[in-house]
């Protein structure tokens, strides 16, 4: 089964290791994403070089709007990018097309350049410039939009960075040579240029290698909610008395504003408080940015740990996964969508249960308590079936898992939860009808995964109030670790689709 590139372009993973590069998925993105932080703190001058051209090229919009309004034309060609698909890195939980960055980004981007930013690159404060400012400033502005735009503006190091390990490794048969657009800015015509490369290619697109050193998952280093979290200590911080009690008054009156009673204010109703004084007083962004820069060393720790623990689980544990289910027939599964989803889930759970497939959804004696990684592992392993696998379909009434369909007449939607869901009960007795409503199928499956007894006593409690034991579409899998025997001394009994 080929998924991951090391698979697909017959290359020894070693090879990828040595180059620094993450053995992606060609299937669907992995979630992570490069940190702009990560390559500023790097000693590698590369990475430096990186940073540095990413600020002269925010630096050239600051100055165009400190200069006044431009023209659309002109904000789509500087301001609006494509999303870097090809690096099969992001958020998007079905193959790798994402949003990029549109009017929308390219507007507050420009708006708050001109009005908060416009000492961007000439802070007072000792700190270098970053480019996540933006997203200090506008809660509207996050991770994925700095993230695609620190993306495209390193486009030029990952192509060549993938170049050389493709001149390397890669067969001739698998290589194309491809013109890429928006790779170099020309300051003197002030527009972007095309370069030619040769990149792997795969179903005639090229993919894009990312070192794992700049990579990291959940959250950019310099983001809005830190901000936000850590305010008091970062205003405390700040060495300027006069400053700091401008600072305060201007929050008490900010947050008078806000409130209805005497009563104390309320966790939103401050962080309205807060927003006010950031808009007023944008520099305490620098004070803020300055603490980050301060413990760097974190951000490269925290990092680091978290892409191990990714490619440990969607790369290395994965692919044991898919040997294991593939051992057992499970790409075979025949039928229509329902029943190919309803045998699916429930060779899923054997293979957890009776089989020591529980221990793919276990790192580092931590079970996977995140929906959204145990729908992705789900959704790797279908791959290379002939059903068409949409991931988190929205028709305008909430989106469901998967969409499982074979044809426009033959479909069936799989939702893929975690006991320990606190709407869990809500989801069960609501939303999976209107989502069948929405998605015009009157079937779907409806896996739950627990990691502790209590868990499997929630779940059974939650059915019961509903009047849905015994339901067959219904099917609980027990991942927990304190009551399996290994799978050589399993009798390999199949378990019923609800184990009490």
């Amino acid at each position: 089964m080929k998924i991951y590139f090391s698979d697909v372009f017959n290359c020894d993973p070693d090879d990828l290791e040595r180059h620094g590069a993450l053995n992606v998925s060609l299937v669907s993105d992995l979630p992570l994403f490069i940190d702009p932080f990560l390559l500023f703190h790097s000693r590698k001058p590369e990475y430096k070089k990186i940073h540095e051209e990413m600020i002269d090229y925010v630096a050239f919009l600051r100055d165009r709007a400190c200069e006044g309004p431009i023209s659309e034309p002109l904000l789509k060609l500087w301001y609006t990018f494509r999303e870097v698909r090809q690096n099969w890195l992001g958020w998007s939980a079905e193959g790798n097309d994402g949003r990029g960055l549109g009017l929308k980004f390219a507007r507050s981007l420009h708006k708050n350049l001109n009005a908060v930013f416009a000492n961007f690159g000439r802070e007072e404060v000792k700190v270098r410039a970053h480019i996540e400012k933006v997203c200090l400033f506008d809660s509207g502005v996050g991770r994925d939009n700095i993230s695609d735009f620190t993306t495209n503006l390193a486009k030029k190091y990952l192509l060549q960075y993938t170049e050389d390990f493709t001149r390397k490794y890669i067969p001739r048969r698998l290589r194309g040579r491809f013109a890429v657009r928006k790779v170099a800015f020309n300051y003197r015509t002030r527009a972007w240029e095309s370069r030619t490369f040769t990149l792997p290619k795969h179903q005639g697109d090229y993919v894009l290698l990312t070192p794992e050193d700049i990579l990291s998952k959940d959250e950019i280093w310099i983001n809005r909610a830190d901000l936000i979290y850590n305010y008091d200590h970062i205003v405390e911080s700040i060495p300027n008395d006069q400053l700091r009690a401008q600072i305060d008054g201007y929050f008490q009156s900010a947050l008078r504003k806000r409130k209805k009673t005497d009563e104390e204010p309320t966790a939103k109703e401050t962080r309205g408080a807060i927003a006010k004084v950031l808009m007023r007083f944008p520099e305490i962004f620098d004070y803020f940015i300055a603490e980050r820069e301060k413990h760097g060393n974190n951000a490269v720790k925290n990092s680091l740990a978290k892409v191990e623990k990714t490619k440990g689980l969607f790369v290395e544990q994965v692919k044991a996964l898919i040997e294991l289910l593939q051992s057992n027939s499970f790409y075979e599964i025949e039928g229509n969508s329902y029943d190919a989803a309803l045998r699916r889930v429930q060779f899923l759970k054997e293979a957890i249960e009776d089989n020591d497939g529980y221990r793919y959804f276990w790192i580092k004696n931590e079970p996977i308590e995140r929906e959204k990684d145990l729908q992705l592992i789900y959704r790797l392993t279908w791959f290379g079936t002939r059903f068409s696998v949409d991931s988190e379909v929205n028709n305008g009434r909430g989106p469901a898992d998967y969409k499982i369909s074979d044809g426009a007449k033959d479909s069936s939607l799989v939702e893929f939860k975690l006991a320990s869901n606190t709407k869990l009960r809500e989801n069960l007795e609501n939303q999976v009808k209107i989502y069948e409503r929405a998605n015009h199928t009157k079937k779907s499956v409806k896996a739950i995964i627990y990691f502790t007894a209590s868990q499997r006593k929630r779940v059974q409690g939650i059915l019961k109030g509903l009047k849905l034991e015994g339901d067959k579409s219904i099917i609980l899998i027990d991942a927990r670790k304190d009551n399996k025997m290994s799978a050589s001394k399993s009798k390999g009994n199949r378990a019923s689709p609800v184990r009490s």
